[in-house]
Parts: structure tokens; sequence; C-alpha cells
């Protein structure tokens, strides 16, 4: 699916402010590659997006990252390469989704809760680097898909979660977590679905982030109708 130039330029705004660059950096019709200079910034951090690149960092690092092409500085080898005398970990190489339009879903509505117990009973199902990654029980707006049937009548059963924190005011950018074991049988992409209702609703931008080496979250994005638009590579420092 394609985006409409509208949200494309919602967007651009939003990653303007959040990479520390004047408003309208991303929309100018610019080309090449744009620098972002913070000798505070707690995280060196490359990004592509719609097209245009944006380093973000220390000024060490900027300098040091200039005459690198984009296909090194998505890689967090070299972004760990230039941060090791500054205690470089690795963050993860991502790939960026969007969305604009509603999810359309035949079928009974879905069974939606928000309470906290079931956020941390779904969590116990999860491999800890998923709970870890999704972070379901920090964000500011979670949804648990869960199944009033199950064999525990009385407390219902966890299927699949998903929730959003706000960025800028304007994007919500999506957390989503799913057993292993209740994977494949399209919970996740349901509850997303729900998510990105609810963020819409709120007049917010959906946001996904799929790490480049999970190709079921990039999977359920493509499903749940969220369009490819960049990258973000990054590493923490040193305080």
């Amino acid at each position: 699916m394609e985006l409409d130039p509208g949200t494309v330029s919602i967007i651009q705004l939003a990653w303007s402010r959040l990479l520390g660059l004047d408003d309208d950096a991303l929309t100018d019709g610019g080309e090449g590659r744009l620098y972002s200079v913070d000798d505070d910034a707690p995280v060196l951090t490359f990004v592509t997006l719609f097209g245009r690149e944006v380093l973000r960092g220390p000024a060490w690092a900027v300098d040091a990252g200039r005459h690198l092409p984009a296909l090194e500085l998505r890689s967090s080898s070299t972004l760990l390469t230039l941060s090791r005398d500054h205690g470089g970990r690795a963050l993860g190489e991502a790939q960026l989704y969007f969305c604009d339009a509603l999810p359309q879903f035949e079928g009974p509505p879905a069974v939606v809760s928000s309470e906290a117990g079931l956020v941390r009973a779904l969590e116990r199902l999860c491999p800890p680097d998923d709970v870890a990654e999704a972070d379901l029980r920090g964000v500011d707006h979670p949804f648990v898909l869960v199944d009033e049937d199950g064999p525990e009548a009385d407390e219902p059963t966890p299927l699949a979660g998903a929730g959003y924190d706000i960025w800028e005011g304007i994007l919500a950018h999506l957390a989503v977590l799913t057993p292993p074991a209740l994977r494949r049988k399209g919970y996740a992409q349901r509850i997303s679905a729900v998510a990105v209702e609810e963020a819409m609703a709120a007049g917010l931008v959906p946001q996904w982030r799929a790490r480049t080496d999970n190709t079921a979250s990039q999977r359920t994005a493509r499903r749940a109708g969220f369009a490819f638009a960049g990258t973000q590579t990054s590493v923490l420092l040193d305080s």
C-alpha cells in the first residue's frame, strides 16, 4: 500500500523533531544526507526515511560517519566500530513502517482488555527477549486480545497484545507481543488492528518498528496494512 502524501509530511515532521532537525528538514525536497550534532546525545543513530538519510549523535561520531555510505551505516557493526571508545552497545537494526488506513476485518468483534494483570499473564507466556523488546507493560495504551472461553473460564486467556506510546504528539509507536505457541493464528494481526484503530481515532499516525532479523514482525506489519518507509540503526553510548 502507499501512504497519502499528507501522511508522509506528518511523519517527516515528527521524525525531524525526534532527530533534532528543523521542522521542514525532511520535507524540503532536498537531497543528500542530513547531520544532527548533539554532544549530549545518549544514542548514535542512523535513519533512512522516504529516501532521506540522517546521522545523529555527538560531533566525534557524526564526523567519523560522514564519509561512510548508507549501506555501512545501516549496520550495527559499523556504528559499534565508530563508538568503540565510547562504550557503544547495539540497540539493533530495524525497519520502519507506517499506515494511514483503518484495517478491515470480518467476523465478530475482538474481545479486548487493558487490565494490567492480563498484560503480565501474556508476558509470562513469552520469551524474555520478546517481552523486553515489546515492553507492553510500559506502554501508555496497552490492549490484550483474550479468549473468554479458554480452559480457565473464570479468567480470560490472553492470546496476543499490542499497545502504543505517543511520540512528539504525532506518532503512535506500536508494540506487539504474541506467545510462540499462539503465533500464525492471526491473533497479532487482530490485536494490532485494535491498537491502530484506537491510535487513529486519537488523531495519531501508527508507526511499527520491526527488527531486520524479525521476519515474523515484518510480515505482520504488512498484513496489518503498514507500508515500509525506512530504517533505523542505533547504538547506546556511555553517559
